[in-house]
């Protein structure tokens, strides 16, 4: 059982940078996999960016090159720095964490969410 809560989400212009924490409610080093996913309006919740447990990633095609995720074992916490911001990447992000694998990821806890609104 994990506690996920977000910080981090906000207005932004496009062009510019957001970064996004998730803070676990207890150590991260058991949690095999945990990940960010975004839902905007009137669209499905997608996958953003998926981390390891031992630091192996994945990210949306859409994302890449632009939004980076780590996590920080000190701090329980896993972070999502996102760069380049485009007015489409406005949505709720949703912090993940469970078992499984980058390719079948199995996220049985989450959080609530922070909204990210990119303005032209």
């Amino acid at each position: 059982q994990v506690q996920l809560v977000e910080s981090g989400g906000g207005l932004v212009q496009a062009g510019g940078s957001l970064r996004l924490s998730c803070a676990a409610s207890r150590s991260i080093s058991t949690i095999l996999v945990m990940g960010w996913y975004r839902q905007a309006p009137g669209k499905q919740r997608e996958l953003v960016a998926i981390i390891s447990s031992g630091g192996a990633t994945n990210y949306a095609d859409s994302v890449k090159g632009r939004f980076t995720i780590s996590r920080d074992y000190t701090k329980n916490t896993v972070c999502l720095q996102m760069n380049s911001l485009e007015p489409e990447d406005t949505a709720v992000y949703s912090c993940a964490a469970g078992r499984g694998s980058l390719s079948d990821p199995r996220l049985g806890f989450w959080g609530q969410g922070t909204q990210v609104t990119v303005s032209s």
